[in-house]
């Protein structure tokens, strides 16, 4: 799909991979419609892009229907990039039922309905690409993930299907995995430091997303091969990951992040 003049919704623009796929976006000529909580981000950045602004809270079920009745006044949705987050790390007896509810609305429902509705308007188009954010953590498990995983398992599994099911109506879906983004998410939220040789930028992220769309391909990993070995070790051989992973502490280092972000829960 050609991006350059397509109508792009990007939800969770303020966020460091957002404001990267706002910049490569422009760059490449889309119009753009930005969504996100933060509103005084998302306004500077719609203004530097000659964008529009919409602000949302996808964990509220009213304001989703909001964003998408305002989204409904705009020219068609070309491109959904459904890229809004929230972290979910850390162990589930920690975790309140509305803090599960939040991240479960955030990082499963809210994509779901936006392809739902906004997919059926491309289908009748003949056109469109719908693109998921998903991570590493949606190929394989690690300990203190558990609730973040069952979201990124599930983005993936319901993006696959609904690939399938798009194809026939020239509708593209693609779903992204990062793997540690040394400037934006977990890692630039807390102290805690990994090795820079397997970590990616922001920036790297959002050139992978414009080459899925452009390229209509099925799932794209941004991460170091070294992690992408583990990733496929731990779909195939999880018993045996997880013990390597116990062994090199990483449940102890996700659980420091996890710490890190608890007031993003």
């Amino acid at each position: 799909m050609d991006i350059r003049g397509a109508h792009v919704l990007l939800t969770g623009a303020s966020g460091g991979i957002g404001q990267a796929l706002v910049e490569a976006l422009a760059n490449r000529g889309a119009c753009l419609t930005l969504t996100a909580r933060r509103t005084e981000v998302l306004s500077e950045l719609a203004d530097r892009v000659g964008g529009t602004a919409i602000a949302a809270d996808l964990s509220d079920r009213n304001g989703l229907e909001q964003l998408l009745a305002e989204v409904d006044q705009l020219a068609p949705v070309d491109v959904l990039i459904a890229n809004a987050g929230v972290p979910a790390s850390g162990l589930l007896p920690d975790y309140s039922a509305d803090q599960i509810d939040r991240a479960l609305d955030v990082n499963l429902r809210a994509p779901i309905i936006l392809a739902k509705q906004l997919g059926e308007q491309m289908a009748s188009r003949g056109s469109g690409h719908l693109v998921f954010m998903s991570s590493l953590a949606g190929k394989s498990a690690s300990g203190h993930l558990a609730l973040y995983n069952a979201t990124k398992f599930g983005i993936r599994g319901f993006a696959l299907a609904l690939r399938e099911d798009m194809r026939l109506h020239g509708v593209g879906v693609s779903t992204i995995f990062p793997g540690p983004i040394r400037d934006a998410g977990m890692i630039a939220d807390t102290d805690v430091r990994l090795p820079r040789v397997g970590t990616r930028t922001a920036r790297t992220v959002a050139d992978a997303t414009l080459r899925a769309i452009e390229k209509n391909r099925a799932e794209v990993t941004v991460a170091a091969w070294a992690l992408r070995a583990v990733s496929l070790l731990g779909s195939l051989a999880p018993d045996l990951s997880a013990a390597m992973q116990r062994r090199i502490g990483s449940n102890e280092i996700i659980g420091t992040l996890a710490e890190g972000q608890q007031d993003k829960r």
